[in-house]
C-alpha cells in the first residue's frame, strides 16, 4: 500500500490515547502484511515479465504500431518503477512479519520505516508520471510528431524526487512526533501532515484525469489516419481500431481501479478528522494493500502487444528512443 496514512505511522507512538493507535496496530498485524506480501510478489512478477526482452512477430500488413520501439521503452521504464515500488512493499511486509518495525517506536525503527516509506512513495509517484507520459506520447504518435525522451526522463524521475523529499521532510523533521501535535496545536498537525497528502493525491489525480484525455484524443485520430493512408477502412482495419480503443479503455480502467481507493481514503480522513470511521478505513486499506502493488501485474496485461514474443537470447538490437512511435510508412 502506498498512501500518506502509512507514512504517518512511522512517527513516534502518540500519547494520550490518540485514536490513530488502533489503526497503527492493524498496520502491523499479520493478516494485513500477509496481504501486502502476496500482492507485492505478484506485482514484482508482473513487472519482471513486462521487462523481459521481446521480438516482434512479422505481420503481412502492419499499418500502424501503437507501441513500437519508442512506446516499448516507456513501458519498460514504467515496469521498472513498478518493480521497485512493489519491492519496497515486499521488504516492508517481510520486516513487519518477522518483527514489527514500529512496535517499540524507537528512533532506529522510525528511521528505517521512514526510509522504506520514502522508497515506496517515490517509485509509485514515478509510475504515475510514466503512465501519464505514455498517454501523452501515444497522442503525439498519432499526431505523427516526434517524442521527447530526455524530457520524459527528467519529468518522471526528478519531479517525484523533489515532491517526496519536500513532503516527508515536513512530516518527519525536526522530529518524528507528528501525531501528538494534534492534541496541543492542531494547526501544526495540518501543516506537517496535509502537504504530503496534497502532493501524492495531486499527482494521482493529474494522471487519472489527463491520461484519458490524451487517449480520447488519440482514438479520434485513428479513423482519419487510416483513411488518409489507405483510402478506405476495411473490416480488418475497423477491428484493429476497436482493439486499440479497447486497450486505451483498459489502461485507464486499471489505473483508476488501483488508485481510486487511495483518493477516497484521503477524502474520508480529512473530512472526519475528529471522528475517524475506523472500520471503513481498515476496509479501504485492505483494498489498497491488494490493488496498489497489483498495478504492475495488471500493467503487464494491458500494455502487452499480441504480436510480440519473449526472447531470452538477449540479442535485441539497441533501441533508438527518438524513433517515431508510428512508422513513416504505415502501409508496411
Amino acid at each position: 500500500m502506498a498512501d500518506p496514512s502509512i507514512q504517518t505511522f512511522c512517527c513516534h507512538k502518540p500519547h494520550f490515547g490518540n485514536p490513530s493507535v488502533l489503526l497503527m496496530s492493524e498496520f502491523d498485524s499479520t493478516p494485513y502484511n500477509s496481504v501486502c506480501l502476496v500482492s507485492s510478489l505478484l506485482g514484482c512478477f508482473g513487472a519482471v515479465y513486462q521487462m523481459l526482452p521481446r521480438t516482434e512477430k512479422s505481420l503481412s500488413r502492419r499499418w500502424f504500431s501503437l507501441t513500437s520501439q519508442r512506446g516499448r521503452q516507456i513501458v519498460v521504464w514504467l515496469a521498472l518503477a513498478d518493480f521497485l515500488a512493489s519491492l519496497g512493499v515486499f521488504m516492508r511486509s517481510v520486516m513487519k512479519l518477522h518483527g514489527p518495525m514500529t512496535l517499540a517506536w524507537e528512533n532506529r525503527s522510525v528511521v528505517f520505516c521512514s526510509i522504506v516509506a520514502a522508497w515506496i512513495e517515490y517509485f509509485y509517484m514515478v509510475t504515475w508520471l510514466w503512465t501519464l507520459l505514455y498517454a501523452l506520447d501515444t497522442w503525439l504518435a498519432f499526431q505523427q510528431r516526434q517524442g521527447y525522451p530526455k524530457l520524459y526522463h527528467t519529468v518522471a524521475w526528478s519531479i517525484p524526487a523533489f515532491l517526496t523529499t519536500a513532503g516527508l521532510m515536513l512530516l518527519y523533521f525536526p522530529d518524528a512526533d507528528c501525531h501528538d501535535y494534534g492534541l496541543t496545536n492542531p494547526d501544526v498537525t495540518v501543516v506537517r501532515l496535509l502537504p504530503n497528502y496534497i502532493i501524492m493525491y495531486t499527482v494521482i489525480a493529474t494522471a487519472m484525469v489527463l491520461a484519458p484525455c490524451f487517449y480520447i484524443a488519440s482514438a479520434r485520430c485513428i479513423d482519419s489516419l487510416v483513411s488518409s493512408c489507405l483510402g478506405q477502412v476495411t473490416n480488418k482495419e475497423r477491428s484493429i481500431i476497436q482493439t486499440v480503443r479497447l486497450r486505451f479503455a483498459l489502461i485507464v480502467f486499471v489505473f483508476a481501479i488501483c488508485w481510486i481507493p487511495n483518493i477516497i481514503n484521503g477524502i474520508v480522513i480529512w473530512s472526519s478528522w475528529g471522528d475517524l470511521p475506523v472500520s471503513f478505513l481498515l476496509g479501504l486499506w485492505y483494498c489498497m494493500a491488494v490493488l496498489n502493488p497489483l498495478q504492475a501485474f495488471f500493467n503487464s496485461i494491458v500494455y502487452r502487444r499480441s504480436n510480440t514474443k519473449i526472447n531470452l537470447k538477449f540479442n535485441i538490437k539497441p533501441v533508438d528512443e527518438s524513433s517515431p512511435l508510428l512508422p513513416s510508412n504505415i502501409n508496411t
